[in-house]
């Protein structure tokens, strides 16, 4: 039968690549048999060195305790450990030069732990007999406000030289007292007190005799004003808005600002916080509590609540704190939070309130001293002379955020 060239070839490269019936593999080769003899066993050399001490969580060989469940953390300090790592030098074979390592010592210091505390807010519970609502303060709040208190003492915030309560002139009439007052809150919106401060004192020298009236802004041009407060936050909507608060107190309230919360909050670029600051300051009436960022930022950090505006943080605050510290908390926590609560850099190391472990949210520095020491190198010759204590090269920061468990 005759078959195509096609076929041929395959057929051959089939028959190539197809294993050989005689062809022996490697797992077919008979190994030689093993010898049963034993072998010598050699006794190891024993070290000149120390035996290291076996760790308490290790067991006789070294060898690490493996323990399920999960980790419990202390609240101890962490005690202070050493670790030396010695490196020789070594020679190259062809070079004469001598590559040298050095030998560090890593020394980790000042590590500390603050405990774990969790968030207690104030609680609400309502009695279904008589729909009467009971609400519970946070857990250890006074003790919290107490040493908050402590604190501020013993610094300085710029809130207590330069504050919105400060900012009127003392020697003035008290109608344009409680003028000047209002005008300095209405400045104070994203604004640090420095710059409020500056721009008031602009205010007090640069308009006509008597200064900072109801009158004289009215008289002022509006680009000139722009010019005195150009310093502040918005100063060009803030402009417009003094202007048309002194027309509003010129028409409605002889010149004087409204002695309510209605009243004020009416004013074009008066919100709640500037009201019942104002109403504090000017006419010496807590009808509310003056939150601001700081007063909403730090108390949600104490776990006192969990509060999205400043609204309704004082809101909450107001449900359960006593009124005879409505007046005195935003001075307090204004002061904190421009001092050691900051928005950025928490000075958690300086707080009290971590040092005792009730603050939640408190932030505890790690820092690693690494010293380095040199050794003297010699051509030809290496001499391990440590020399004198070496300078600090590196410092090294870390972060251990407390979380609730």
């Amino acid at each position: 039968m005759r078959t195509s060239r096609i076929s041929r070839d395959t057929a051959k490269i089939k028959e190539a690549l197809s294993p050989s019936s005689n062809r022996r593999t490697r797992a077919s080769v008979p190994r030689p048999a093993q010898t049963s003899l034993p072998l010598p066993i050699e006794e190891p050399e024993a070290s000149p060195t120390k035996s290291r001490p076996v760790p308490e969580n290790s067991h006789a060989d070294g060898s690490p305790i493996l323990r399920s469940g999960k980790r419990k953390r202390h609240s101890s300090p962490v005690t202070t450990t050493s670790i030396t790592i010695t490196k020789t030098a070594r020679t190259s074979p062809r070079k004469k030069t001598v590559k040298l390592e050095e030998d560090v010592e890593i020394e980790e210091i000042g590590v500390t732990r603050a405990r774990k505390v969790k968030a207690q807010p104030a609680k609400q519970e309502v009695d279904n007999v008589n729909g009467r609502v009971t609400i519970y303060p946070p857990a250890r709040w006074e003790e919290m406000y107490r040493l908050t208190q402590e604190m501020r003492k013993r610094v300085l915030a710029p809130v207590d030289t330069m504050g919105c309560e400060d900012a009127a002139q003392k020697d003035r009439p008290p109608k344009q007292q409680r003028f000047q007052t209002l005008v300095s809150l209405m400045l104070s919106s994203q604004t640090k007190d420095t710059i409020n401060a500056l721009t008031m004192n602009r205010l007090y020298n640069e308009l006509p005799p008597p200064g900072l009236t109801v009158e004289n802004i009215i008289d002022v041009e509006p680009d000139q004003l722009n010019k005195i407060i150009w310093a502040v936050g918005f100063h060009n909507n803030k402009t417009k808005f003094i202007k048309a608060t002194a027309e509003i107190l010129r028409d409605k309230y002889d010149g004087d600002i409204p002695d309510t919360i209605e009243g004020l909050t009416s004013l074009p670029g008066v919100g709640p916080k500037m009201a019942y600051l104002c109403m504090s300051a000017a006419w010496g009436r807590d009808e509310g509590i003056g939150v601001d960022v700081h007063v909403h930022r730090i108390t949600n950090l104490w776990g006192w609540h969990k509060t999205k505006t400043p609204e309704e943080t004082r809101m909450a605050l107001e449900s359960w704190l006593p009124k005879d510290k409505w007046h005195e908390i935003n001075h307090l926590l204004v002061g904190f939070g421009q001092t050691i609560c900051a928005p950025v850099g928490r000075k958690c190391g300086e707080c009290t309130l971590a040092e005792a472990g009730i603050c939640p949210s408190a932030v505890v520095d790690r820092k690693k001293v690494i010293k380095k020491v040199k050794k003297e190198q010699l051509d030809g010759d290496v001499t391990e002379a440590k020399q004198d204590a070496e300078v600090v090269v590196a410092v090294k920061e870390e972060a251990l955020v407390v979380k609730d468990l």
